[in-house]
C-alpha cells in the first residue's frame, strides 16, 4: 500500500524493556543507522543497577533514548516522541515522561495478567482507557517474531530473543533509516553461529516489512541530515572518546601508556577500549584492587611512561593515599573519575557530579592537583589530551571528572587531523643539573612551570631519592625542617596555580544580559539548550562553561562580577557554587538535583526564566 512520507526536524525515541530484551543493543544499532544519514545525535542509555533484576519488574527496566535532528542538538531530549515498550514494566516506568499525543508501540504478547500484576496494574492499560491521550500501536512483537522464524533451525527461546531485531526493523522503516550496517553487524556479532545470523536478519526484515505493509502505520517519517561541518564523522561514546584521547596523548608525547585499572561501573569501558590498542604502545593491567591499580600507574610514571588510572567515586576514594604520594613525588599521573551517584555504592548505573570537592580536596595534607572536566561525549577526547598536557608539562597528578551521562551517551564526532593535535613531547633529564656541574638536583625547578626534572631510573649520574617523606628543596634529601616543609607545600600549590589555562569564554549573542549561567562538566548540553530556548523567546541570558576547575581561569572573577545574577546548575548539592562564593565572594544562585539523571532543558528553562524576569 502507498504510504504518506512526512518530514520532521527532530525525533526522540526511547526503547524500553527488561535487561535481557536487548534494548541497549537496539538503541545502539538505531543510533548507528541514524549517524550514517548525517543527523546530529545525542543518546541517553539508562541501565538498572541490579545485574539481573527479576524479569518483568520495575527495577529491571532498561532503556535507551536517542534524539536525532536536522540541526545541531545538545541533549538526548527531554521527552520521547515515541516509546517502544516491550512489557508492562517498561510502559509503567516510562509513561510519565511522555507528552500527550506521543506514539507508544507496545508488545502485547507480554501484557499477561501475571506481568500486569508484577507492576501493580489491576487492569490492562491497553483496555482501561488510561492511554487514551496517546497514539497506541499494539504489536505482538514476540509472537510475530516467532512466526517469522518458524522455518529457522533455532529454539523457541532464541526466536523470542530476536524480538528486539523485529522492533529495530519496524522503527528503521518508520523513520527511513538505512539498515545495511545492521545486517553487517549481525553477521559479525554471530559469526560463530550462522543460524543466529540468519534468524536475527530475518527478524529485522520481518519488522521492516511489517511497517511497510500494516495499516497501523500509515505514515513514514524522514529527518534530513544536519548541516554539520564537513569531515569524517563517527558515532562515539564518552568512554571510548576518552580512551582514544589517552591513546592520542601517548602518540603525541612519544611515551608508552600504562593503564592500571580495576573494573567499576561506569568506567570499565575505558579499560576495555584501551586494551584493544597495544599496537600504539598501550599496556593495560586489570589489577586486583583499586590501590594496586593506582600504585602500578604511579610506578609506570616513575619509569617514564604516561601513567593512567581509571575508576569511579568509590575507587578514587581508595586511591587517595597514592595520589597524595604522586603529589609529593611530583610525577605526572592521570586519574579518571567517571562519576556515579553515591555515596558508598549508591546507584552505580546512575549519573551525578558529586565528586568535585573530593577531586579538589579529597586527600590528606595539602595535596593540590589539577582538575579538568569534559562537557560532552566527544569532548572527552580533547579533555583527555588537555589532562595529559598539564600532567606532563607540570609534573602533577590531574583528575579528569567525567560522569555516567557522558560515559555512556554518544554523539557524532568529527575525527581530528592527528597533525593538528598538541605536541606533548617531554624532555627527560639526561645529565647532572647542579649549577656547579656536580651532581643531580631532583627538585631544581623550571622557572616558568615550577616543574621538577623527570629522571628515568637507571640514567647514569641521576640517582635520587624517592618516597613519601618530605623532601628538601633542590636536593631531594629527606627533610623535617619546618621552613622547608612550608616552602615545599607552598611551591606545590603555586605549581598548580602556574598552570596556563585558557580564559573562560562567555556566550552572550544578544548582549546586555544581566544573568550568567555558569556550568561545568555534563551540564553543558541542558544549560545550552535552555539558554537557546530563552533567547528564541526574547530573553537575554549569558552562558559560560568551565573545563578547568583547578586552577580556575584567570578571568573568571572579572566575568562573574559583570553580571547581576550568577546561576550555577549542578547535579550535586552545590559544590561549584560553594567554591565560587568562597573564592570570588559572588552570591551565586545554586540550582541542584540529585536524581541520578541529567537535567532536562525544560526544567532549566523554567527556572532561568524566573531568574531573568527578576534580574
Amino acid at each position: 500500500m502507498a504510504k504518506q512520507v512526512r518530514q520532521l526536524d527532530r525525533v526522540v525515541i526511547r526503547f524500553a524493556g527488561d535487561s535481557g530484551d536487548g534494548m541497549q543493543l537496539t538503541g545502539d544499532r538505531f543510533t548507528s543507522e541514524t549517524a550514517q544519514l548525517g543527523n546530529d545525535i545525542s543518546t541517553l542509555p539508562n541501565f538498572p543497577a541490579e545485574i539481573r533484576a527479576p524479569a518483568g519488574t520495575l527495577p529491571g527496566v532498561s532503556s535507551f533514548q536517542v534524539h536525532f535532528a536536522d540541526t545541531d542538538i545538545l541533549t538526548p531530549g527531554d521527552a520521547p516522541n515515541v516509546l517502544v515498550a516491550m512489557n508492562p514494566a517498561a510502559l509503567k516506568a516510562n509513561l510519565a515522561d511522555l507528552p500527550r499525543g506521543a506514539d507508544i508501540i507496545v508488545n502485547t504478547d507480554e501484557f499477561s495478567k501475571r506481568n500486569l500484576a508484577k507492576v501493580g496494574y489491576t487492569a490492562s492499560p491497553l483496555t482501561d482507557g488510561s492511554l487514551d491521550g496517546y497514539a497506541v500501536h499494539e504489536v505482538g512483537l514476540t509472537s510475530m517474531t516467532v512466526a517469522a522464524l518458524s522455518d529457522h533451525a533455532i529454539s523457541k527461546k532464541d526466536a523470542e530473543r530476536a524480538k528486539n531485531m523485529f522492533a529495530l526493523g519496524l522503527l528503521s522503516w518508520l523513520y527511513s533509516r538505512p539498515y545495511e550496517s545492521t545486517l553487517t553487524f549481525l553477521e559479525r556479532k554471530f559469526a560463530a553461529r550462522p543460524e543466529l545470523v540468519a534468524a536475527n536478519t530475518a527478524a529485522f526484515k520481518a519488522g521492516w516489512n511489517f511497517g511497510e505493509t500494516t495499516e497501523d502505520f500509515s505514515v513514514q517519517y524522514e529527518v534530513a541530515p544536519a548541516d554539520l561541518p564537513a569531515g569524517h564523522y563517527r558515532n562515539i561514546t564518552g568512554n571510548v572518546a576518552l580512551a582514544l584521547g589517552i591513546v592520542a596523548a601517548g602518540v603525541r608525547s612519544g611515551l608508552p601508556v600504562f593503564l592500571g585499572a580495576y573494573p567499576i561501573t561506569p568506567a570499565s569501558d575505558i579499560l576495555h577500549e584501551l586494551s584493544k590498542h597495544k599496537r600504539f604502545g598501550v599496556t593495560t593491567m586489570q589489577a586486583e584492587d583499586e590501590i594496586a591499580a593506582v600504585g602500578a600507574a604511579l610506578g609506570a610514571a616513575y619509569g617514564g611512561a604516561l601513567g593512567v588510572t581509571t575508576s569511579s567515586g568509590p575507587g578514587v576514594a581508595l586511591k587517595s593515599e597514592t595520589i597524595s604520594l604522586a603529589v609529593a613525588l611530583e610525577l605526572p599521573l592521570l586519574i579518571v573519575d567517571v562519576q556515579r551517584a553515591g555515596p558508598s555504592t549508591g546507584m552505580p548505573t546512575k549519573t551525578e557530579q558529586a565528586d568535585l570537592q573530593m577531586a579538589l580536596y579529597g586527600r590528606h595534607g595539602e595535596a593540590p592537583v589539577a582538575v579538568v572536566a569534559p562537557r560532552s561525549p566527544s569532548d572527552c577526547f580533547d579533555t583527555a589530551l588537555e589532562a595529559a598536557r598539564i600532567a606532563l608539562t607540570y609534573r602533577t597528578p590531574v583528575v579528569l571528572l567525567s560522569d555516567g551521562y557522558l560515559a555512556n551517551g554518544s554523539e557524532p564526532w568529527l575525527l581530528p587531523d592527528v597533525a593538528s593535535l598538541p605536541d606533548l613531547r617531554v624532555e627527560f633529564a639526561d645529565a647532572p643539573n647542579a649549577p656547579n656541574g656536580d651532581g643531580f638536583l631532583p627538585y631544581l625547578r623550571d622557572q616558568e612551570t615550577l616543574a621538577r626534572p623527570w629522571a628515568i631510573p637507571g640514567t647514569p649520574g641521576l640517582q635520587h631519592r624517592i618516597g613519601g617523606l618530605e623532601k628538601a628543596d633542590r636536593t631531594g634529601d629527606i627533610s623535617y625542617d619546618p621552613a622547608n616543609h612550608d616552602l615545599m607545600v607552598r611551591t606545590r600549590a603555586a605549581r598548580i596555580e602556574a598552570i596556563r589555562v585558557p580564559d573562560v569564554e562567555v556566550e552572550d549573542p544578544d548582549g546586555g544580559a544581566q544573568v550568567l549561567v555558569l556550568g561545568w562538566g555534563s551540564t553543558y548540553g541542558p544549560v545550552g539548550a535552555a539558554c537557546r530556548a530563552l533567547r528564541s523567546r526574547g530573553h537575554a541570558v549569558a552562558q559560560a562553561h568551565l573545563r578547568h576547575l583547578a586552577p580556575l581561569p584567570a578571568n573568571l572573577g572579572a566575568v562573574l562580577r559583570r553580571y547581576e545574577k550568577v546561576v550555577v546548575p549542578e547535579v550535586n548539592l552545590g559544590q561549584l557554587a560553594q567554591l565560587v562564593r568562597g573564592r570570588y565572594l559572588v552570591d551565586a544562585i545554586s540550582y541542584n538535583q540529585v536524581r541520578g539523571l541529567p537535567f532536562t532543558a525544560a526544567e532549566l528553562e523554567g527556572m532561568l526564566e524566573e531568574v531573568v524576569k527578576n534580574a
